[in-house]
């Protein structure tokens, strides 16, 4: 039984390779630290068009990685994320940003430190939904320009 499940999921991992190798729109995501095969995959297959987001800010509320506001007289609170919008996606964007704080990856050197920073004042799981919503961001501007991924100071 292990051996028939090992085989079927090694031909579907392969079959998920050559999808991303073929798939203009997910070669360059890959070229982002953190994001492999499935992070791609779902991200563009997600995105879909990326013109039809105003800006890029926007893709992180559309995913609902964004704090909810209450606001009433006086009152005015952030809370936790909205987690509005596709879920598998915010999962894979949130294990890809947990993938950075805990591993060494080469490239993502400024986006760690101000992960880092946020995990210092706010903990290490606000950290890597921050991280989330920042690389949603990078990577729906990578899909919009189709390009690869630089390293820029945080």
């Amino acid at each position: 039984m292990r051996a028939v499940l090992r085989r079927q999921f090694d031909d579907f991992e392969k079959r998920l390779r050559v999808m991303a190798r073929t798939d203009t729109r997910t070669q360059p995501l890959m070229t982002t630290p953190g994001v492999g095969i499935i992070v791609a995959l779902t991200f563009a297959s997600a995105i879909d068009d990326p013109s039809r987001f105003k800006s890029s800010k926007a893709v992180g509320a559309y995913f609902g990685m964004t704090p909810t506001r209450y606001q009433s007289g006086e009152t005015d609170y952030s809370g936790r994320i909205s987690k509005n919008g596709d879920s598998s996606v915010r999962a894979v964007l949130y294990e890809a940003g947990h993938l950075i704080l805990t591993r060494p990856l080469k490239g993502c050197t400024a986006l760690k430190s101000w992960a880092m920073r946020i995990a210092k004042r706010a903990g290490m799981k606000k950290a890597a939904v921050a991280l989330a919503r920042k690389l949603a961001v990078i990577m729906h501007r990578m899909l919009a320009d189709g390009t690869p991924f630089t390293t820029q100071p945080a």
